[in-house]
């Protein structure tokens, strides 16, 4: 097996939305699964980002120093109007996430048409596009062009268009990462798993490795 390095997982959700843990629980599960980082980006619009940033970076300033896995505060940006994404990622930023999602257009939900191509038109406004569905190939150039990674995801309802994700970010250049999208305990993977993961998506084991360690790691470093 190659050396994988440390898991990184930049999306997953805690209490302060739709998940089941806190972010203590949360930290404390991706430490046993020997996690390097990773980010706790619940899910936000205008009525709660406020609220949300505020609970996070009280976490970050009394909780994750005493932590093994580095804790990155961030939001998904969530079944937004297109013409919002901008200004929420700006806001969110401003209130201090240190990582911004936007959900993207997973066949799993009925998310407004255009969100992924507003996620990826703008350098340094979105830093994952998060299971984009069946993005066309315009959008992951987009992507690519601009920053953007794209998301395969360990969730079986946004999951079901990995493959095609993958083949678009081959085509155009745009890089993957392997998030869970977690909720539940059940739900955060190995290094071991997500490798396997990206493999099963059609990528080989240098691209998988790329997607499992060297994507993560290159975001990671961007974050202050």
């Amino acid at each position: 097996m190659k050396d994988l390095g440390k898991r990184i997982d930049l999306h997953t959700h805690s209490l302060l939305s739709d998940g089941a843990l806190l972010p203590s629980e949360a930290l404390r599960y991706a430490s046993t699964l020997d996690h390097e980082a990773l980010a706790i980006t619940d899910h936000v619009d205008y009525s709660n980002i406020e609220s949300v940033m505020r609970k996070l970076l009280l976490f970050e300033k009394h909780h994750a120093p005493l932590l093994d896995v580095r804790f990155i505060p961030g939001v998904e940006i969530t079944h937004a109007d297109p013409r919002l994404i901008p200004d929420l990622a700006k806001l969110a930023r401003q209130l201090g996430a240190k990582l911004v999602v936007c959900h993207g257009e997973t066949t799993a939900e009925p998310v407004i048409k255009g969100t992924d191509h507003v996620a990826v038109s703008e350098k340094g406004l979105i830093d994952i596009l998060a299971h984009p569905g069946n993005i066309s190939e315009e959008d992951a150039a987009l992507a690519a062009k601009n920053g953007v990674h794209l998301e395969l995801t360990s969730k079986k309802a946004h999951g079901k268009t990995n493959r095609h994700v993958a083949e678009m970010a081959k085509k155009t250049g745009a890089k993957l990462l392997v998030n869970t999208d977690a909720h539940r305990p059940e739900d955060y993977l190995t290094q071991e798993k997500a490798f396997r993961l990206a493999k099963s998506c059609g990528l080989k084991d240098e691209e998988a490795l790329i997607a499992v360690k060297n994507n993560p790691l290159e975001l990671l470093g961007r974050i202050k």
